[in-house]
């Protein structure tokens, strides 16, 4: 336990009045139907355990994909639902194949678990090249899509060729920001029995602070997550948090308003950063990552922090001169465009 080295997660300031763009949350309130629905729930049943099979739960989000309910594994968070899935399908003599530059949280489940990981580099513009995959011998697959920090993402087309190209080990598709201009894996499920794909409600839901997350794949790859859960907890998913997310599944219109909302602001953001002298990479996220030549990102970060303005900067190689940087509503956007026009006035 000495030598294990633990995810660290974005800072949580108790400091009023920080423009706080540094962990990908979203800018925008629930639903106010999953807040009532939070609302009713809390006011009876506490007492009682919840529903170990969030079986609700389960039927909302297969209804919104197009799958079976049976195809649908719920967990506290997107991170407890990785974490299973790293523990029941990569402890082989083969190693788990994943990006240099991705989530993690990844090399720290492998740690955790005694997992072989071999990590295989993005190229110079930072982009997975999935054909770097085909053909090495894998004890599994992990890609997340949209790509973490980057907020590149991958067509589907590319995704069933990793598919076809590792068939005997599961290949994990991490689809935390897919909401916000990716392609989903979910319609390859049917095809392919090695495919898990890996959802929260975090993002494009904006209950990060409800903690939900989901895997789905075919039913023999739920099942196993089904029996780590239960020799672990049995109950992952409190009454409150199953009804908020099924309430914030059904309010589809919410739902698109608020994305819609984050992707405008992300390529005007873009925009304005380039015309500030940033390197911009595409995104598909709620996020962009970007660098600014002449100018050390630590440094910039902590210029931005004595201006009231968090973002995230990673002390990793290959991405220690990009800051990434969420998106967030509209007054808090412009924040940060003023702090960086008085932090870079010859841009």
């Amino acid at each position: 336990m000495r030598e294990l080295v633990p995810y660290i997660p974005g800072e949580q300031p108790r400091i009023p009045g920080l423009v706080k763009l540094n962990t990908n949350e979203n800018p925008y309130p629930p639903s106010p139907r999953a807040v009532a629905a939070i609302a009713e729930a809390a006011r009876e049943g506490l007492q009682l355990y919840p529903d170990p099979e969030s079986t609700l739960l389960r039927e909302a989000i297969a209804s919104c994909h197009g799958i079976d309910a049976g195809q649908v594994f719920p967990g506290n968070g997107s991170d407890e639902v990785l974490a299973h899935a790293f523990f029941a399908f990569f402890q082989q003599a083969r190693p788990v194949l994943m990006p240099d530059v991705t989530y993690s949280f990844y090399r720290v489940y492998c740690r955790l678990y005694d997992i072989q990981l071999q990590l295989l580099a993005v190229d110079s513009a930072l982009q997975i090249d999935v054909a770097n995959y085909a053909g090495r011998p894998a004890g599994g697959v992990v890609i997340a899509n949209p790509n973490a920090p980057t907020g590149s993402a991958l067509p589907l087309a590319a995704i069933e060729r990793l598919l076809q190209s590792q068939p005997d080990c599961v290949v994990l598709v991490d689809e935390a920001y897919v909401d916000f201009g990716a392609q989903s894996a979910m319609p390859l499920i049917g095809r392919y029995p090695n495919l898990l794909v890996v959802h929260t409600l975090s993002k494009s839901r904006s209950l990060a602070g409800l903690r939900v997350g989901f895997a789905a794949g075919q039913r023999h790859l739920i099942e196993a997550l089904e029996r780590v859960k239960n020799s672990f907890n049995s109950y992952p998913l409190d009454r409150l948090a199953v009804a908020g997310a099924v309430a914030a599944y059904e309010d589809r219109d919410y739902f698109e308003q608020t994305r819609q909302a984050v992707v405008r602001s992300r390529d005007e953001v873009t925009v304005q950063l380039w015309r500030l002298g940033f390197d911009v990479l595409p995104s598909s996220a709620n996020f962009v990552f970007a660098r600014r030549a002449g100018h050390d990102a630590a440094e910039l970060a902590a210029r931005l922090r004595e201006h009231g303005i968090l973002v995230r900067h990673f002390r990793q190689p290959r991405i220690d001169q990009y800051l990434r940087i969420s998106i967030g509503t509209t007054a808090q956007c412009d924040a940060l465009m003023q702090a960086l026009r008085l932090l870079l006035p010859a841009a």
